[in-house]
């Protein structure tokens, strides 16, 4: 289907937006393969920059895939970068509360665990996100329990965790089961 996406719209102008969807679209697709969904997503970026850079949501979309496609390629400092600026932007720009902001805090989460970032990624899911999380999407939601099932990741796999920080883990489980 992206590609199918990408021949229908390739022969238009670069400034053509159904075309830069296309791309985007065709960069999703290759998700499987992500050496050959980088530099569709790279060049995808580049035309949301020169083009539609007025469009933040576009933007931002366009630099999350991005991210992931990084995160993919075991390529973890330079997608820290950014779900760091997708996340500040989306939180400058939805608040705290929203959906979208709490995804990409999950996004950026998953980084920090990846990155063995855990002084940074403790405080941050155990006392930022997962309360909001709690508060506004209920603690049964998807993504309020992966928030939960990363900080437990996060608790038992840093080299310096404590007994209560095991316990901490056994808790949120029993919690979440």
């Amino acid at each position: 289907l992206g590609w199918a996406a990408w021949k229908t719209y390739v022969g238009q102008p670069e400034t053509n937006t159904s075309r830069g969807l296309a791309m985007g679209v065709l960069g999703g697709a290759l998700r499987g393969t992500p050496e050959e969904a980088l530099p569709v997503l790279e060049a995808s970026l580049a035309l949301v920059r020169r083009y539609w850079w007025r469009d933040e949501r576009y933007l931002l979309t366009a630099q999350a895939s991005l991210g992931s496609c990084l995160t993919s390629l075991a390529r973890h400092d330079e997608a820290l970068v950014l779900k760091r600026e997708v996340y500040a932007k989306w939180l400058a720009k939805l608040g705290v509360s929203h959906e979208n902001t709490i995804i990409n805090g999950l996004n950026l989460a998953a980084s920090l665990i990846q990155s063995h970032r855990w002084d940074e990624v403790k405080p941050f899911l155990r006392d930022q996100l997962l309360p909001i999380a709690r508060r506004s999407l209920g603690a049964d939601d998807d993504t309020t329990l992966k928030l939960s099932q990363n900080l437990v990741v996060a608790l038992r796999y840093d080299p310096e965790c404590t007994r209560d920080d095991l316990r901490e883990a056994v808790t949120i489980m029993q919690d979440v089961v």
